[in-house]
């Protein structure tokens, strides 16, 4: 089967084509003219896995222009203060006030294309600098029931199966979950050892699950969250059928073991 149609996301596009920022409004000499404010074009669909990590889960959010409004501002003021600005002199540069300036950087406007235009100007960078934590799409991934890639780990044996049911695409952090099914009894286990971190949830059996020097007596509703560096693996399995979902994460930068 293929990653399409298991319901993988395909190529990145990139922001700019995506969203037909430069398509619409490319010539800049056009921007000027243009009432339009930046988030009127464009809204994120989702955070990125850092800004997540970083939130309450629980709490709700409102779906609001505020994300792309708070980056670009991040942006302004991260180029400002490598040039060794004040926030004085980037706002008689751009020809704003210097407190237009400070609510732009701070997130709290949503400012006109003009404006950026000045600003990206006054800056001496590219207009579509200030989208650049904005330029990767942000990909979902769904997965029919009973469906997946067949994976063939080390070690894996007749009644043991591996299944992806999805996959990162780009970003600073790999997420890769499996749902792992064990149906015939084994006398011998593999010992998987990789980077990351990795996450069990027990869906169905019983299982004696070791990690480390430590033996976890694992059933249904059962979970454990552990370092992946660890030697690790299944070492009986006490009640058959076993399924259990394998959630692994581990920086893109480095390649598992």
């Amino acid at each position: 089967m293929s990653l399409a149609a298991a319901g993988f996301p395909g190529k990145k596009n990139n922001f700019l084509n995506s969203t037909g920022l430069l398509n619409s409004l490319i010539p800049l000499d056009r921007i000027a003219a243009d009432p339009r404010r930046i988030s009127d074009l464009y809204r994120p669909r989702t955070d990125t896995f850092e800004d997540f990590m970083q939130q309450d889960p629980h709490a709700t959010k409102d779906v609001k222009d505020s994300d792309l409004e708070a980056a670009i501002g991040r942006e302004v003021k991260g180029y400002r203060t490598a040039l060794g600005m004040t926030v004085v002199e980037l706002a008689k540069l751009a020809k704003l006030s210097p407190g237009m300036l400070s609510k732009i950087e701070n997130g709290q406007i949503s400012p006109s294309l003009a404006t950026l235009k000045n600003l990206t100007g006054a800056l001496n960078v590219p207009f579509t600098s200030l989208f650049r934590r904005f330029e990767e799409e942000r990909d979902s991934s769904f997965v029919p029931a009973g469906q997946g890639i067949e994976i063939e780990r080390r070690g894996t044996r007749a009644g043991h199966h591996y299944r992806l049911l999805g996959h990162t695409v780009g970003g600073a952090v790999t997420v890769e979950p499996y749902l792992i099914t064990l149906t015939t009894e084994s006398d011998v286990f593999p010992i998987f050892q990789h980077d990351g971190s990795e996450f069990i949830y027990m869906l169905e059996g019983r299982v004696e699950y070791r990690h480390g020097s430590n033996v976890y007596d694992m059933k249904s509703g059962d979970s454990l969250f552990f370092d992946a560096d660890v030697p690790h693996g299944p070492e009986k399995l006490k009640q058959l059928p076993i399924s259990f979902l394998s959630v692994i994460s581990y920086p893109t930068s480095r390649h598992k073991g």
